[in-house]
């Protein structure tokens, strides 16, 4: 199931300590955000169900058929719009008002209670699209600009909708924002090399490969060389600077909005730690955060604030 994917994250994505509506909302931007990535990646268990649910033509094993699945998840993206705020309204919120009716996936259905209840705008949602739009196209990132642009799609959004869920999104905030959960991507990929060099993609930096000496098939390998090793330290340690930039973001909320930034950005930490701890052979086995680490850094991020 979509939303089971919950717990495999490096954080929590909806702590009990929460209330329960915020719980409910955290939870519908995130089953969006694993439907998107589901569906571009090929993943979703019903896929052909899907596609008939959202009238797409063709069957998974179509050419194209991800990307046209992708187009009928944003129209319905667009239903849950135009259901919560009214045609005129959402229209106004550049909501393009292509399909008629209420949104028919039941994950993209529980964004209009959330949608109603906040001030969010389509936008984030589509870059989460779009994002999964480009990974259709590009396998490889040249520069560590180009992936960071990639993650100013896949990423950032999310951070940008927590805030404005909490009704603390000023420009500050976001900017710290996004450096987190660029960090967060960064790190999700250090964890993933193989898993994703199985679908054909590689998303360190070619300039970076190109540095240490390393070559694809070098990220095929069973163990990690010590280039290897030394390539995802490199990356590692951006990682780790970014987060470092945006954790001052929990020092400027308080209470509950202020934990659960502090268990994000700890998870990061956590991670980052366990990558250090396996010697960076991130190629043997998955480096996984343990939860007593993550739990006192994010104790010492809540009580520092940074």
């Amino acid at each position: 199931m979509t939303l089971d994917k919950a717990d495999l994250e490096n954080f929590p994505v909806a702590p009990a300590f929460l209330p329960a509506a915020w719980r409910g909302d955290l939870m519908a931007v995130y089953g969006f955000a694993r439907l998107i990535d589901d569906a571009g990646d090929g993943d979703l268990a019903d896929a052909a169900s899907v596609a008939q649910l959202l009238d797409v033509p063709g069957a998974p094993e179509d050419e194209g058929f991800r990307l046209a699945l992708l187009d009928g998840l944003e129209q319905d993206l667009d239903r849950a719009f135009a259901t919560a705020l009214g045609d005129d309204r959402a229209q106004g919120g550049t909501v393009l008002g292509t399909a008629a009716g209420e949104p028919r996936h039941p994950l993209i259905r529980g964004l209009v209670p959330m949608i109603e209840r906040h001030a969010v705008t389509p936008e984030p949602f589509r870059r989460l699209i779009d994002a999964n739009r480009v990974d259709q196209a590009v396998t490889r990132y040249p520069t560590w600009d180009d992936l960071r642009h990639y993650c100013t799609l896949s990423a950032d959004p999310v951070g940008r909708l927590v805030l404005a869920l909490a009704g603390r999104a000023t420009p500050a905030r976001i900017e710290m924002s996004d450096d987190i959960c660029t960090a967060l991507q960064i790190v999700e990929h250090l964890q993933d090399v193989v898993e994703d060099l199985g679908r054909g993609r590689i998303y360190l930096p070619q300039e970076d490969l190109a540095t240490f000496g390393v070559t694809a098939q070098d990220l095929a390998a069973p163990a990690a060389s010590r280039e290897v090793r030394q390539l995802i330290a490199w990356e590692a340690s951006r990682a780790r600077t970014l987060l470092d930039r945006g954790a001052p973001l929990v020092g400027t909320v308080h209470g509950r909005l202020r934990l659960l930034l502090a268990g994000f950005t700890a998870g990061g930490y956590a991670a980052l730690d366990a990558i250090a701890a396996a010697g960076y052979d991130v190629l043997a086995h998955r480096a996984k955060p343990d939860k007593r680490r993550l739990a006192g850094r994010a104790a010492a991020l809540f009580a520092k604030g940074r």
